[in-house]
């Protein structure tokens, strides 16, 4: 069978198959068992294949990148135009075919394993610093419920305030607290451990990549945001300027403009939210630090803070910083600081 595209409507266990020929006529129309699902693409001549960008796609398209075909992601966003009457397999299967077709579509970039790897690392770290905030804020509630406080914040802080409640005999807190506090205060240093082994990881990985070790060049950006962008991205050549990366990641101004008069607002916030933050509390620290020096950088960054809201400096220099990014992975270069 002779197809010119193909839209997949991927899942778990049963794939839908949409195919079209050279004169864009519907011929192929079926449904495969994930067992099937190699076999019937080894059989056919290499030919453009389509899928929605979710969780296993990247797997499937490496597949039957082997095998020859050409595979394009799309975002589900930009297929649900496409989608003719209700909603199943069929009807999306048949979009997917349908949005591929567009010259002008915009396609998600592959990715290695390697890659997902790396995201899956910088994943669930970030669930358990968000499980260890949850485990100290739980910690002070629970003993301020007892008169016991801490003015000052953070783990430490907090770990000590539970170390002074255990020790101290004559603050009233009950036997059945103190069993629990133990328990809770055990559970904190679990956390702490597993965070430092995952971050060990991280640095490891950041000595033996080059473009990671590039990256980190550039002020306010560590070896945590320099492993996450190039996990994320890869070489970032999929962006055809610097701006178009810094508007992936959200930090371009909204625009609503009309009838030639341009209205831009605060910036979109689209894109991944996690390397957003990452390049927004690394520009953060850096204007924390830009009064005194005199070189270039610093000298721009005292300059906008002067007449702007110190939040606006911070996101005008995330962007900067994800505009230098770009050159850096995309053109090989090295950042020269200025």
């Amino acid at each position: 069978m002779k197809l010119k595209r193909i839209g997949v409507d991927l899942a778990k266990q049963v794939f839908q198959i949409h195919g079209v020929d050279s004169h864009e006529q519907a011929v192929c129309r079926k449904q495969l068992k994930r067992s099937q699902m190699l076999d019937f693409f080894r059989q056919l001549e290499p030919c453009t294949v389509a899928m929605e960008a979710c969780g296993s796609s990247h797997y499937w398209a490496r597949e039957l990148r082997v095998q020859g075909h050409e595979v394009r992601l799309i975002a589900p966003q930009f297929v649900k135009p496409y989608v003719k009457s209700g909603k199943n397999d069929a009807n999306d299967a048949e979009a997917i075919c349908e949005a591929a077709s567009r010259p002008n579509m915009r396609y998600v970039e592959v990715k290695s394993a390697e890659q997902q790897a790396g995201q899956a690392l910088h994943r669930i770290r970030s669930r358990l610093i968000r499980a260890r905030t949850a485990l100290v804020n739980e910690i002070r509630g629970l003993l301020g419920e007892f008169g016991l406080v801490e003015s000052r914040h953070g783990v430490a802080a907090t770990r000590r305030l539970a170390q002074a409640a255990l020790a101290d005999a004559e603050n009233g807190l009950p036997g059945q607290m103190r069993g629990l506090l133990v328990e809770l205060q055990g559970e904190l240093v679990e956390h702490e451990a597993r965070l430092s082994r995952l971050d060990e990881t991280i640095q490891r990985q950041a000595r033996e990549d080059e473009r990671v070790e590039r990256l980190m060049l550039v002020e306010g950006i560590g070896p945590i945001t320099a492993t996450a962008l190039v996990s994320a991205v890869g070489d970032a050549r999929q962006f055809r300027s610097a701006r178009q990366f810094a508007a992936w990641l959200g930090l371009v101004p909204r625009q609503h403009s009309s009838g030639g008069k341009e209205q831009l607002g605060p910036i979109n916030k689209r894109g991944d939210t996690y390397l957003r933050t990452l390049l927004v509390h690394g520009a953060r620290a850096v204007l924390r630090h830009c009064q005194d020096k005199a070189d270039r950088r610093s000298q721009w960054l005292q300059r906008l803070l002067c007449r702007r809201n110190p939040n606006i400096a911070t996101v005008a220099l995330a962007n900067k910083n994800a505009r230098i990014v770009w050159a850096i992975l995309s053109r090989g270069d090295c950042y020269q600081p200025g």
